[in-house]
């Protein structure tokens, strides 16, 4: 059986380069693994550093809603933390966010890490029976929905003195992230501790180049999912840049202009639904468009359209590089990027079924009988990688071999690293 695993260890580092924001070394630990030197010993640490860094800077910018500076967010979020205290909910408590993309689901985010709980991201859009199983299988000990459903979300969160618990580590449990439901199966949580959440944070400000002077995000992803979450909002934060959220995306070609965006990051489905009010606009100042997951989702429908976007992208936005990040929530939504701009592909290999290289810590395997040759099951290990499933542990043993992860995802992997997703006829 060992033989149907076959590594393929970093061959590219040219290619993605981990920027000097980055400056401490990946070094292999006693368990293989690829792990960061120096992290603070948990994300709220991290964040607190930045809020002090870029007090006056904005943090958050809701379109038609609230801006907040990194300060304001802080202080908010640490007067629901104090809340949430009062009401009994402290350190290793789950605490459920099902909210609207907005100012305040990042104030009620921020609040259940700062009072020492887990969150426990509910997309807002899943159905109330999915919800609700969600939320009970985490066995949520509080629920952030701004005051119920019934009530629109309006009330007031919970709100009391501020209170920060500052007491986690790196090993501890930072986040539940529930899996998309399958057609055999509901959604899984994911156990993502602080060094997972620390090192996907590193991994895309090293390998996307994220700057500190001021970065201005677009955030189009869901904000429950890894990739919203894990893999833009925190890493802007990181950089002390400013995340801007437009929960209605009739305003996005205004907010492109007057927020002064720099980066737009969204899931090649919302692009393309973003594009008929994008005609005839041009915005020289974006220069990152990062795609979250790979547009072989896309190109699956509609082959034609894959490349449609990627051109009209470029129409709009002509010196932004794209960049396409894939990953699953067990990887904390990281894993294979593809910079279509900067990387000099072959005709070859610029087709629909390209996922990208590795970056950061994330390490990659094949798993099957044609591994060897280059062709298998996708599996990946890294910091950013998870190593269990929360209280399944069948689910656990199933989908790792030691602390290899495997995806699902049948690819082949080319002498330079280069995966690719393997399309059905």
């Amino acid at each position: 059986m060992s033989q149907l695993l076959v590594e393929y260890p970093h061959t590219h580092a040219a290619r993605l380069r981990e920027s000097s924001w980055c400056d401490n070394p990946l070094a292999r630990a006693a368990d293989g693994i690829l792990r960061y030197g120096n992290l603070t010993p948990a994300l709220t640490e991290l964040l607190d550093i930045q809020v002090h860094t870029f007090a006056a800077r904005e943090a958050v910018v809701e379109i038609g809603g609230p801006r907040l500076t990194y300060r304001e967010l802080w202080y908010s979020a640490s007067r629901i933390a104090g809340g949430l205290q009062e009401h009994g909910i402290g350190y290793g408590d789950r605490v459920a966010v099902r909210m609207p993309v907005g100012a305040r689901w990042v104030q009620a985010f921020l609040g259940a890490l700062l009072c020492g709980a887990v969150p426990v991201l509910v997309h807002d859009g899943l159905p109330d029976a999915v919800a609700e199983r969600v939320i009970h299988d985490a066995s949520a000990d509080f629920i952030l929905d701004g005051g119920g459903r019934a009530a629109g979300f309006g009330e007031a969160l919970p709100d009391a003195a501020a209170f920060i618990d500052d007491g986690a580590s790196l090993g501890e449990l930072a986040l539940l992230c529930y899996t998309s439901p399958g057609p055999e199966a509901g959604p899984r949580g994911v156990e993502l501790t602080n060094e997972n959440l620390l090192s996907a944070i590193r991994s895309v400000v090293g390998a996307l180049e994220l700057p500190t002077d001021g970065l201005r995000n677009l955030l189009l992803l869901p904000l429950a999912h890894a990739s919203g979450c894990v893999d833009q909002l925190l890493p802007t934060f990181a950089v002390g840049g400013t995340v801007v959220l437009a929960p209605d995306r009739a305003a996005v070609p205004e907010a492109l202009v007057s927020e002064r965006i720099d980066m737009v990051s969204a899931t090649p489905r919302i692009f393309a639904g973003l594009l008929p009010g994008l005609a005839g606009l041009r915005v020289e100042r974006v220069r990152q468009v990062c795609s979250a997951g790979h547009r072989a989702e896309l190109a699956a429908a509609d082959p034609a359209a894959c490349e449609a976007v990627s051109v009209r992208l470029r129409e709009v936005f002509p010196e932004a590089r794209q960049w396409s990040v894939w990953g699953a929530t067990e990887t904390s939504g990281i894993g294979l990027a593809r910079d279509d701009t900067a990387l000099a592909f072959d005709d070859t290999a610029s087709g629909r079924d390209v996922l990208g290289f590795a970056f950061g810590g994330t390490e990659l395997a094949l798993w099957g009988p044609g591994a060897a040759t280059g062709h298998g099951e996708l599996l990946c290990r890294g910091p950013n990688v998870a190593s269990r499933y929360w209280n399944d542990p069948q689910t656990t043993e199933s989908r790792f071999t030691g602390t290899w992860f495997h995806t699902g995802n049948q690819v082949s992997i080319d002498g330079d690293g280069l995966v690719r997703q393997a399309l059905a006829d």
